[in-house]
């Protein structure tokens, strides 16, 4: 085939821009000597046009096709040095998806031929490979009209009233029997009225979506039969991820987030900037390795032919090299402004932070200061969305909680362990489960940051499920093919007598109080709660606390087998922490000074079961689970509350300072109200592995 020249073009935007008369073709690769635009067919099964991108400004590759509008389907091919050892991986014979793509065609299908290296080097991909699609500014679909809006709004709930929902877009619905059965599992399903009804009725104010970027599932995976199903191997920045929708993944996904604002719901993604689907040296070429390795990708620094993988999956991303950083930067920028989220989490966020040898990161260390973290802070757009991060990575020194700037809120896994020892494996001290009770001030409470930057959690989508939690002591993991090898053993987890499911009513009723007083932990703590999107229906995954990759019913909601009271009960959870300002401080809890005496407005003052203050000594005893919270009100229209506290396995007598103490929550109950009066005098019962709060009249 013929190869024609493009007219100049610009070097900016990049990506395929539509203009008046054609399409404008801008592509990143520094090290590059060559790129041509090859054009497909509508299905992008037959190639129908190579054009060579002739102009080369600042590392940008561009050009005009004049003539071309969106809907037109391509791919680019670039040529240079190989060199593997050096970090060089040029070659020509593999058709690369543009990064900035903002919808993609075709079928994806593992071959050797996506192998750059060995027997495969020479074999031309492109039949199965996915390819870029030409699309308007705002990613609509050619020949129809712009989406309409409808005036959307984004809710902008502040982060101390946010209640999140982690949750998987086809898990949620698939098997939802409410939901028409052919938008299961969709976009459009996730926002059928059945599904935001569900969501309204927990009161969360945000669901936090795993991946719905453009992946692939691994090849080791393909060959067992599995896929990625969490999405965590992105190589589309920009691209809905094709799985979930029918028709236009584009406009679906825009009719989901316009829906989910109408009720009020915010839209948070789970992106993965910190690696992608290219995987390590023996990997695919699909787009960044094969338009510019060296560039894109931390290299290790004395073989560049290796990957620094900071992440665990193969390699990781140079954000360090700025037109990397500009390609993330854009990509949020798009997710906001033209798919109308409202935030993001940020998948090993450590990475994101490492510094590359070339900036004098000697060993690749993580800096609060790095070029991503400053880009965010000052970008009028992301500056005022919300930002969470997963405060790790599997590098050296990869653990960095606390350790984000401020405006981030971070995943506070040390919440997760206290509050699981505590209630379910007694495997801590008292003095740590407070500290996370306050928010985390150990953790957090510097550079001007406030209590909503510990995003708490007691379950998420990488562990057990709450049911799984306290159903069994060991992970089950055999579904994902790896010998039960996979998955942390370190669950802090109790099978509460017996391993897995039972008809023993004393093991069901332990396991159901259990889980009641671990919900209230999480919804009555300063920060930002997060639900497992799941664990009101008592889901199940069998005891497998890394599933992945299982697209089945390990992973999908089982809305028949629904727990209508734990439903009912965490919908009046959430009501009570709306109710009571006290729960979600915007500002640090304040301690009074040991022995000042008097409670002043505003205090925060732990109290043993004798009612007492405790002392220091107290707060280290391990084997002791009973003891208390007062918060005292901070305007003159709020009550003093008392959260008081029994893990132990018997019901105690806590003492209650002077006053009349109502109680307002029950976790002994199934439904959370408190029942009959238990107090004598001045002294309450407190039911055995229960939570109760009260307030003072």
């Amino acid at each position: 085939m013929s190869v024609a020249g493009l007219e100049p073009g610009a070097a900016y935007p990049l990506g395929a821009t539509s203009t008046d008369r054609g399409v404008n073709f801008a592509v990143f690769s520094e090290h590059a000597s060559r790129v041509l635009v090859c054009t497909f067919d509508d299905r992008g099964s037959r190639e129908t046009g190579r054009y060579e991108l002739l102009e080369h400004t600042d590392g940008v590759w561009h050009g005009h096709l004049p003539g071309a509008a969106p809907g037109l389907v391509y791919g680019y091919r670039a040529w240079g040095p190989v060199d593997h050892e050096k970090g060089l991986r040029f070659n020509p014979s593999k058709l690369l998806l543009d990064p900035y793509a903002r919808r993609v065609a075709g079928a994806f299908r593992w071959t050797d031929a996506h192998l750059d290296s060995g027997e495969h080097a020479a074999e031309d991909n492109a039949r199965d490979i996915f390819k870029s699609v030409v699309t308007a500014a705002d990613g609509s679909t050619p020949g129809l009209p712009p989406f309409d809006w409808q005036g959307d709004a984004p809710p902008a709930t502040p982060l101390d009233r946010s209640v999140l929902y982690e949750v998987h877009v086809k898990g949620f619905t698939r098997l939802h029997p409410e939901v028409p059965a052919e938008l299961r599992g969709t976009y459009e399903g996730f926002c059928s009225p059945s599904a935001i009804a569900h969501l309204k009725r927990l009161g969360v104010t945000a669901v936090n979506l795993l991946p719905v970027q453009q992946s692939v599932s691994e090849q080791p995976l393909v060959r067992k039969g599995l896929v990625n199903y969490w999405g965590y191997s992105t190589i589309g920045f920009f691209a809905p991820d094709n799985r979930f929708a029918r028709h236009d993944p584009v406009a679906e996904f825009k009719t989901m987030v316009r829906e989910l604002h109408r009720a009020g719901i915010e839209v948070i993604l789970d992106v993965v900037y910190n690696h992608t689907a290219e995987g390590d040296h023996r990997g695919p070429t699909l787009s960044m390795r094969g338009l510019d390795n060296r560039a894109y990708y931390h290299l290790h620094h004395n073989l560049p032919g290796l990957y620094e993988n900071h992440t665990g999956t193969g390699n990781a991303l140079n954000l360090g090299h700025p037109r990397v950083l500009q390609m993330v930067m854009d990509s949020l920028r798009y997710w906001v402004t033209e798919m109308h989220v409202d935030g993001f989490r940020f998948d090993l966020a450590a990475t994101l932070g490492r510094r590359s040898h070339a900036e004098g990161g000697s060993d690749g260390s993580f800096d609060r200061h790095a070029p991503f973290f400053q880009a965010v802070r000052q970008d009028p757009v992301l500056s005022r969305v919300k930002l969470i991060a997963e405060p790790w990575d599997a590098g050296i020194g990869g653990y960095q909680v606390g350790q984000f700037p401020a405006g981030w809120s971070e995943w506070n896994d040390r919440f997760r362990d206290a509050v699981r020892a505590f209630w379910v494996s007694k495997g801590s001290y008292r003095g740590d489960l407070a500290r996370r009770l306050e928010g985390s001030s150990d953790l957090f409470r510097h550079a001007g940051r406030r209590p909503q930057a510990s995003l708490n959690y007691v379950t998420a989508h990488d562990g057990f499920t709450l049911e799984d939690l306290v159903s069994y002591s060991h992970k089950h993991n055999e579904a994902n093919g790896e010998d039960n090898r996979d998955g942390s053993s370190d669950n802090r987890s109790w099978n509460c007598g017996h391993e897995g499911p039972t008809d023993l009513l004393m093991v069901t009723a332990l396991r159901t109080r259990l889980k009641r007083a671990l919900l209230a932990s999480l919804l009555l703590s300063q920060g930002v709660p997060m639900l497992l999107g799941g664990d009101e229906l008592g889901r199940t995954q069998r005891g497998n606390n890394n599933a992945y990759n299982q697209d089945n019913e390990i992973s999908w909601f089982d809305w028949r087998s629904a727990d209508a009271d734990l439903i009912e009960y965490i919908g009046w959870l959430v009501r009570l922490r709306m109710q009571y300002p006290h729960l979600r401080r915007t500002h640090w809890l304040q301690h009074r000074v040991p022995g000042a005496g008097g409670h002043s407005p505003g205090d925060a003052i732990w109290l043993n079961r004798l009612g007492k203050e405790m002392t220091p000594a107290q707060w280290d005893e391990r084997g002791r689970y009973v003891f208390g919270l007062r918060l005292g009100p901070r305007g003159a229209d709020e009550p003093e509350l008392l959260m008081l506290l029994n893990a132990e396995a018997s019901d105690a007598m806590f003492h209650l300072p002077d006053g009349e103490w109502q109680p307002v929550l029950d976790t002994g109950q199934r439904d959370g109200r408190p029942e009959g009066d238990r107090r004598a005098g001045a002294r309450i019962l407190l039911k055995a592995r229960s939570l109760t709060l009260l307030e003072r009249a």
